[in-house]
């Protein structure tokens, strides 16, 4: 099987759970120690139109590749996939990236190829755990993490725990209402912060300035960076946008840390500043001076990290410390 990218192993230390993170255009596997060091990862695309079943094949073989190169034995598996997703039976719901795969249970097919217990969440609840436990976030009480890529997905940890909604949902935050008028998504609702400020977002507005000119999100921040007029108000518009959602999510949890992740927050420093100031400037009646706007610490490997937590948050959680001071 061929994989896209990979990783040299580092010391192995502890119990090794197998991490699975699944997104629109790569899914990345390999294993994490209990402290939260990865010994071993790969990625592939996802390519969900080979099939559920093609999938797993994959994910499987490059865990099993992973196990292999840090010569440790997986003692559970965790995962975190874009949403909707069903972490209480495993199954991948309606999602727009895995059209092929609804309804398929992943963490079910995974635990009979491997015979230990599998772990499914959000990605974006994935990666609050990840980041409450062992990355910017640890130590604090209220953790709200933001993921901007292809989506914006958010997770919150609060006090250790992972919010969910009725029957164990993940909010989808990233459908919030921004402007009523504005572009319309495939949820259905016009002006939603997704469809206003997810990576695509950004390159379709630049695209309507300069028609036909098929930039992505990553290189429009660097004709930016490179002073380029047209690419600065489109991350100008894309830190407004950007701002508004967080400043409600301020307004809404005052919590005490938002870490923000995913490719668009790559480029960060071409937005935080607005982003700042659209926080200060709709967060007056919260002590919005004391939510700390923070960048992922765990590095490119965070989304496995995070899945890797999903499995110790689900199985191991009462018998360890809770997840903001462990």
């Amino acid at each position: 099987m061929e994989t896209t990218k990979q990783a040299r192993p580092v010391v192995q230390a502890g119990p090794v759970v197998g991490a699975v993170d699944i997104g629109g255009t790569k899914i990345a596997a390999g294993l994490v120690n209990s402290e939260g060091a990865v010994l071993a990862w790969e990625e592939c695309a996802t390519e969900q139109e080979r099939g559920f079943a093609d999938g797993v094949d994959r994910i499987a073989g490059m865990l099993r590749h992973c196990a292999s190169r840090a010569n440790a034995e997986v003692s559970g598996i965790g995962i975190g996939c874009t949403g909707p997703v069903y972490p209480h039976n495993g199954e991948i719901g309606d999602v727009e990236f895995l059209k092929s795969w609804k309804g398929a249970n992943l963490v079910a097919a995974l635990e009979s190829r491997f015979g230990v217990r599998a772990a499914l969440e959000n990605d974006a609840d994935a990666a609050a755990l990840g980041e409450a436990s062992w990355g910017a976030g640890r130590g604090k009480q209220q953790v709200v993490f933001v993921t901007v890529g292809t989506g914006i997905g958010v997770g919150i940890v609060l006090k250790g725990e992972l919010y969910r909604g009725v029957d164990g949902a993940h909010p989808e935050i990233g459908h919030q209402i921004i402007d009523a008028s504005g572009p319309p998504c495939y949820c259905g609702a016009l002006g939603c912060w997704e469809a206003l400020a997810a990576g695509p977002a950004l390159a379709r507005w630049m695209d309507e300035q300069r028609p036909g000119c098929g930039l992505s999100a990553k290189q429009i921040c660097a004709m930016a960076a490179a002073g380029d007029e047209l690419a600065r108000n489109a991350v100008e518009r894309e830190g407004h946008y950007l701002g508004l959602g967080l400043a409600n999510l301020v307004n809404i949890f005052c919590p005490e840390a938002i870490v923000l992740g995913g490719s668009v927050m790559q480029s960060a420093p071409l937005f935080i500043d607005r982003i700042g100031e659209e926080i200060r400037r709709n967060c007056t009646q919260v002590p919005a001076e004391r939510t700390e706007i923070r960048l992922p610490s765990l590095g490119p490997q965070a989304a496995i990290i995070g899945a890797a937590r999903t499995w110790h948050h689900r199985f191991r959680g009462k018998g360890e410390p809770s997840v903001a001071g462990s």
